[in-house]
Formats: C-alpha cells, sequence, structure tokens
C-alpha cells in the first residue's frame, strides 16, 4: 500500500501548507474572506456527508468525494464553481471512481428531499454537466490514498485495537480540514493515533521510537486537529461533536458568490 501511495498521482499532488486555503482572485472581489471560504468548505463537507448518508454508500466514498472538493478549491473559484452544485457532483463523481456507482437522479431526488433553499437544487444534466468541468479541474487524477486502511494496520501492529472507534472518528473528522491534501495519509493516521493514546492514558513512546518517523510532523498535525475542535466549540475527544456553523454565517458567505 505504502509503495503504492508514493508512486501515485495523491502524493505527486500534495501540497504545501501555504497553497492551500488560498481565496482565488474572483473570490476576493466578491469580498469573500479567507474565514468564509473555510465555513463554506466545512458547511458542504456536512452537506456531502448528509447526502452520502441517503444514498448509502461506503465511508470511502464520502472521504474520496470530500478529498475532491476540496482539492477543487485550490485550483478553481467558488464564483465560478458554486459549491452547492459542486459537493454533488463530486459525491457522484467519487462514487463512480470508488466502483459504488450513485445514479445523478438519485442524488438529485435526495438533494430535493433534503434541501428546501433553491440554490441547492439541481437537476441532472447540472451534475452531468459540473462532472466534466471537475474532471478537468483535477486533471482527470482520480485515485485517492486515505488514512483509514494505515489507522487498522497500525493499531494492530501496535496492540491498540481498543482504539478502533475513537481514532476512526478522529480521522472522519480531519475531512474537515485540508490535512488530506498536505499530508501522507498514514502520517494522518498516526496522528489519530496519537491523540486517541494520549486522551486514553497509553503508553506509546516506545512503539511510535520504533516506527522511526517525524514526530514534529505527527505532532503538528495533532495540534492543527486539537485546534479546529477547540475553534468550532466542539470536542470529539470528550465526546462532543464538533458543533454546526450557524445558517446565517454560511448563507451571508454563499450570498456574496455567483447566484443560480
Amino acid at each position: 500500500m505504502a509503495a503504492n501511495f508514493w508512486a501515485s498521482s495523491h502524493c505527486k499532488q500534495l501540497l504545501d501548507p501555504d497553497d492551500v486555503d488560498v481565496l482565488q482572485p474572483l473570490d476576493r472581489e466578491r469580498g469573500l474572506t479567507q474565514e468564509e471560504f473555510k465555513l463554506i468548505k466545512i458547511h458542504m463537507t456536512n452537506h456531502i456527508w448528509k447526502l452520502a448518508q441517503q444514498v448509502k454508500v461506503r465511508q470511502r466514498v464520502i472521504a474520496t468525494a470530500v478529498t475532491y472538493f476540496r482539492r477543487v478549491y485550490t485550483r478553481k473559484s467558488m464564483t465560478e464553481y458554486d459549491p452547492r452544485l459542486v459537493a454533488p457532483t463530486c459525491l457522484y463523481l467519487a462514487s463512480k471512481a470508488e466502483e459504488s456507482t450513485v445514479q445523478a437522479r438519485l442524488l438529485v431526488f435526495y438533494i430535493k428531499k433534503m434541501c428546501s433553499d433553491e440554490k441547492y437544487r439541481f437537476e441532472i444534466k447540472d451534475i452531468l454537466e459540473m462532472e466534466m468541468k471537475l474532471l478537468e479541474a483535477l486533471d482527470y487524477y482520480l485515485i485517492v490514498f486515505h488514512p483509514y486502511r494505515a489507522l487498522l494496520q497500525l493499531l494492530q501492529d501496535a496492540g491498540m485495537t481498543d482504539l478502533t472507534h475513537f481514532a476512526w472518528g478522529l480521522v472522519n473528522d480531519t475531512y474537515k480540514m485540508d490535512l488530506i491534501l498536505i499530508y501522507p495519509p498514514y502520517m494522518i493516521a498516526l496522528a489519530c493515533i496519537y491523540i486517541a493514546s494520549v486522551l486514553k492514558d497509553k503508553e506509546t513512546t516506545a512503539w511510535f521510537e520504533e516506527l522511526r518517523v517525524d514526530m514534529n510532523v505527527v505532532k503538528n498535525i495533532s495540534i492543527e486537529i486539537l485546534d479546529f475542535y477547540d475553534y468550532y466549540k466542539g470536542d470529539t475527544c470528550k465526546g462532543e461533536p464538533v458543533k454546526g456553523i450557524p445558517e446565517e454565517r454560511i448563507n451571508a458567505a454563499l450570498n456574496k458568490l455567483a447566484t443560480k
């Protein structure tokens, strides 16, 4: 698995942290702030998650869809690529890439069922047209590696399978950030294990030393995750969900973009 990752397009496309969360000129002209840009990405990540639960796809499909969504906005503006359409289209594209195809008409059906706001509601042709734009924006690189498999293997190796559920939840929440665009998946998995082991009072110092990984990177990722929980006032590490962003803040940010 590791060898495949290092030879993959995913590995070649890892970004410097300074190249993520950068506003495109068109969005800046619309008055979108960097904070609003982040909020929209978190909100639409949640939207993908909720829609995916309706159409019942595997966790991997959701993670790939969110990765596509976040990768697109390192290259394209939200003004030109409406996130309300990009989000379901990423899920549609990811379902095909992960060989768990969901029909576009099914997505359209559930979007209309879930969303009362007309600006979230699209037709099949809209999704199919956006799919072609996203393929181009992604340079047709659709293979994504995720931390989940590495997490399970590492926990088994460490003899800490009792942390699986907790650490898995931490990995899920990393997709509300841009970590998957910056770090190798196994390093994200290690950071989640590190957080879980510290909070559950597991002694892992010797095990991490044997791995010979850069603990500065592991700790930096861990700090980003914990800072995220702290900022959004919800702490999964204490059994609390990450709280939703007030709807008025999201609407105010989205209203700055091109309307449907």
